[in-house]
């Protein structure tokens, strides 16, 4: 006889569990109302919503975690379009009456909360900047592009690249725009990195160096993230190349070695610029805002901003070792079939007639 196995309360355990792990739980009574449900804001969250924003409370900036979770918005892209905004403000470029009588100054916490939530409503100015700082510079004009920090549209993460070298390439060149989620930290591989390593690359390189060594290590490392994204893992679990290719040959009954799962990675990665080539980008759309050119007002790094010269010269290097097209920015043929994509070919072929 089989015994029913009680389970209503194991999926309730499960529940409790998944809806815990992985993130901080804050709860705060007042002056907000701060439910653990929806977590607590993490680095991301704490320097867009708070730093970039002049924004010190972090009982406000929880509540602004909140909004975005309880809306399913990015808090990324929510505070940097919001800092945008105030920098707009402070600038003469947006008044009161576009914000609807909200004094929208660096370091106004219910000024950033109302923001977030007005955004999430599409309320008021709120609508426009829903869409993006990138689109809402364009409607506002008046010089407002030059604070919109976003390649291809997407708002830059809290990792400036005057201190990391190597991820200003990756968010140049990234597919997505300014990406950090499948680029390369380069104080992560200052020491011996195992992802690096499994790799072949077993030079550490400073965080500000643009050579050709830091570029080549960019490429793999990169190449590999791609691959951890299609694994669909956690980027937070310390999985080695070793374990990942444990995991994957354990799963498909088929031998892996780690470079043949970057190549998982780089496959995918030249899909998605043979897309973006197909509607359209090119090597123009591979580019910095102007500001990470200028130097960092204070801090260790003070004066120190990205050299233009060495950037542009990294970037056709890069292109040069990934086998992109310098101009389409795309993969040329050589590579797509190298990758065994020779479809892609035919496709991007195809669109250029139509052109």
């Amino acid at each position: 006889m089989l015994t029913r196995i009680p389970v209503l309360p194991a999926l309730s355990a499960v529940n409790v569990w998944l809806k815990f792990s992985c993130k901080r739980v804050v709860k705060v009574d007042a002056p907000y109302n701060v439910d653990p449900v929806y977590g607590g804001p993490e680095y991301e969250t704490i320097a867009a919503l708070g730093s970039l924003c002049g924004i010190r409370d972090l009982k406000a900036i929880a509540n602004g975690n909140q909004t975005c979770n309880a809306y399913g918005l990015d808090t990324i892209g929510v505070g940097t379009t919001i800092a945008f905004a105030m920098e707009c403000f402070e600038n003469g470029i947006l008044t009161k009456e576009d914000t609807g009588g909200i004094d929208l100054k660096f370091g106004n916490a219910e000024a950033m909360m109302k923001m977030v939530e007005m955004i999430a409503k599409r309320e008021g100015i709120g609508d426009t900047l829903a869409e993006g700082c990138m689109r809402a510079a364009e409607k506002f004009g008046q010089g407002a592009a030059q604070y919109a920090m976003h390649i291809k549209g997407q708002e830059l993460p809290m990792h400036d690249p005057r201190g990391k070298a190597g991820m200003g390439i990756g968010y140049a060149t990234s597919p997505t725009g300014a990406d950090h989620m499948h680029n390369m930290q380069d104080t992560d591989v200052v020491r011996v990195n195992p992802i690096t390593q499994a790799l072949g690359l077993h030079d550490s390189l400073p965080p500000t160096e643009l050579s050709p060594a830091k570029v080549r290590m960019l490429q793999y490392y990169t190449n590999f993230r791609h691959f951890q994204n299609c694994a669909l893992v956690c980027n937070f679990m310390p999985y080695s190349p070793q374990m990942m290719t444990d995991l994957v040959s354990g799963a498909t009954g088929w031998n892996f070695s780690a470079w043949e799962l970057m190549k998982v990675g780089e496959r995918a990665l030249d899909l998605a610029r043979a897309f973006n080539a197909r509607e359209g980008f090119t090597a123009k759309d591979d580019y910095l805002p102007a500001r990470l050119y200028k130097g960092v007002s204070t801090g260790p790094l003070q004066g120190k901003g990205m050299d233009k010269k060495a950037m542009r010269q990294a970037v056709r290097l890069y292109y040069e070792m990934s086998g992109w097209d310098p101009v389409t920015a795309a993969p040329t043929a050589s590579k797509l079939h190298e990758l065994d994509l020779s479809w892609v070919v035919e496709e991007l072929e195809a669109s250029t007639m139509k052109k």
